[in-house]
C-alpha cells in the first residue's frame, strides 16, 4: 500500500498540485475538523467509488490512518492504483501543523 506523510501532503497543497483528498471518517467527525477533502465515510466508500478520481493521485485520510487503509484495501480490487494512505491521519496533521485543531 502506498503511503504519504503529512509533510508530503502539506508540500502538495503548498505547490497546488492536482490531487484529490478523500476523508473516510463519519460526517460528525468531518464537521468537527477536516483538511478540506471530500467526505465519503468508510461504510459507503465502495458504493460511492464513482466520486473518486482514477486520473490523478488520491490521498485517503481518516483519524489515524487505519480506516483509510481499510478503504484502500476495499478500493484497489475495483481497479484503483492511484491511492495513497495518509500516515497518522488528521491526528498527525494536527500534531505537525495545527496544534489548535479540534481532534478527539
Amino acid at each position: 500500500m502506498n503511503e504519504i506523510t503529512v509533510q508530503e501532503l502539506k508540500k502538495m497543497i503548498d505547490n497546488k498540485e492536482d490531487f484529490q483528498l478523500v476523508d473516510v471518517r463519519e460526517s460528525f467527525e468531518y464537521e468537527l475538523s477536516n483538511l478540506g477533502g471530500e467526505n465519503i465515510p468508510l461504510a459507503g466508500v465502495v458504493l460511492e467509488s464513482d466520486k473518486i478520481s482514477t486520473e490523478k493521485p488520491v490521498i485517503i485520510q481518516c483519524r489515524s490512518g487505519k480506516r483509510s487503509a481499510i478503504a484502500i484495501m476495499q478500493l484497489e480490487p475495483l481497479g484503483f492504483d492511484n491511492l495513497y494512505n495518509l500516515e497518522g491521519g488528521i491526528l498527525a496533521w494536527a500534531e505537525e501543523f495545527d496544534p489548535g485543531m479540534q481532534v478527539y
